[in-house]
């Protein structure tokens, strides 16, 4: 198996970059940037510690990837492209002074990133007050393009709207309309609630309990007490990283996950690979796959040579958060060699409405009502063994959605998305 251990100095230049992004006295504006720079800087903000480390580790050799292709072709405006990483430690306060520091001092022209989705909203609107252009990776917070849009932000992963409504039927259809659900207590784990709230009243069931739970939580105990005692028809587990892990494993070792079905709205590849085979249960959605026709369509050989030069560097397949990396990162600097430009509005300009086709079968783009990137979902079993070939193909990919059905529509998101751009 993979070392999904980080190391928190293999990617950031300095302990104490935090504390003088706080001390420093920053302007009310940002310098213009000579367009004659030696290098094309993108500022990453990522974190390395904490319970999504993983997955942090996971987009920043994903985007290292992208910044390679670029080069390879000559770099973007004529100019070598490089990637300068931030640790936001978990923290939306760290992330802010992160983004600051990385446009400020390290000159980055725009930023991309954040797996925590608190911190993807702090990014958001620190980017925006910078005037520079910034596409979320991994938080998938609903907010992001929704109530809290802004005319520089684009967001790759799914929200969670997408995420619970990809999922949703089809659980109540295996499992029936009772709900357990546990859920992480901040920004992402309220809204997936929200979406499975949403679901249960259109299929007239009903969620039996609803347990927050903070981030970081060791001993789900006394949460899988209550599951048990409520006997729901399936337990929705919404926790992410290692706190996915230890809930899994505990409700294993309790014999829950042989009396109570278990789903969700996602699971990751890099948390199903870290459980012990009797843990690795549960129906779940998946935001993308690194095999397969429902995945890839037919003769996709963009998306084979990802998987392939990915397993060649790092010895293990891609993630949905390296697909969520790579092509944020790659479609980022196709904008900012499109418009000819880093100013932050002619970039986003030049990214919304965009059509592109990447490593999943279908054309998409990030749409210009709210700059959600509109790709498909997917729907999957675990298989606990792997396959005989391939023991890290642990997900049997059940079904596929399109963007068009789960995504709020154009119509819904006008009416809280206000990009504001400048002018």
């Amino acid at each position: 198996m993979p070392d999904y251990s980080i190391s928190r100095e293999k990617f950031v230049k300095g302990a104490g970059m935090a504390a003088a992004a706080a001390a420093a006295a920053f302007p009310a504006f940002v310098p213009r940037r000579s367009e004659a720079e030696e290098t094309v800087k993108i500022g990453q903000v990522e974190s390395l510690v904490g319970p999504f480390s993983v997955f942090a580790k996971t987009e920043v050799q994903a985007a290292a990837m992208a910044v390679d292709a670029w080069n390879k072709r000559g770099g973007v405006l004529g100019r070598k492209v490089e990637v300068v990483v931030g640790d936001d430690q978990n923290n939306p306060g760290t992330a802010v002074l992160k983004a600051r520091s990385l446009v400020y001092q390290d000159k980055c022209v725009a930023l991309m990133g954040t797996v925590n989705s608190a911190a993807t909203l702090s990014v958001s609107a620190t980017a925006a007050s910078l005037g520079v252009v910034f596409v979320d990776s991994g938080g998938h917070t609903d907010a992001v393009v929704g109530e809290k849009c802004s005319w520089n932000s684009f967001q790759t992963c799914h929200n969670t709207w997408m995420m619970t409504h990809a999922t949703g039927y089809s659980i109540a259809k295996l499992f029936g309309k009772r709900w357990y659900l546990i859920t992480p207590d901040y920004a992402f784990g309220h809204t997936v609630a929200k979406g499975y709230e949403d679901v249960i009243k259109r299929i007239g069931g009903q969620i039996v309990g609803n347990d927050l739970v903070p981030m970081g939580t060791a001993d789900y105990s006394s949460y899988l007490l209550k599951v048990e005692a409520a006997k729901p028809d399936c337990l929705i587990a919404i926790p992410g990283g290692q706190d996915l892990v230890n809930l899994l494993k505990q409700a294993d070792s309790y014999g829950l996950l042989g009396k109570i079905p278990v789903a969700g709205p996602y699971t990751e590849l890099e948390v199903v690979w870290q459980l012990p085979k009797s843990a690795r249960v549960g129906y779940w959605g998946v935001e993308w796959y690194y095999k397969g026709d429902i995945v890839f369509g037919k003769g996709n050989l963009e998306a084979q040579r990802f998987v392939d030069e990915y397993r060649k560097r790092y010895g293990y397949p891609p993630t949905p958060y390296s697909v969520g990396a790579y092509v944020s990162m790659d479609r980022l600097l196709w904008a900012i060699n499109e418009a000819k430009s880093t100013d932050g509005v002619k970039v986003a300009r030049t990214l919304e409405g965009a059509e592109f086709k990447s490593v999943w079968a279908g054309t998409s783009s990030y749409r210009k009502i709210d700059h959600e990137l509109m790709w498909p979902a997917f729907f999957s079993k675990v298989r606990p063994e792997g396959t005989p070939e391939d023991k890290y193909d642990v997900l049997e990919i059940l079904d596929r959605q399109e963007a068009s059905a789960i995504a709020p529509s154009e119509r819904a998101q006008a009416a809280v998305c206000h990009l504001g751009y400048p002018g």
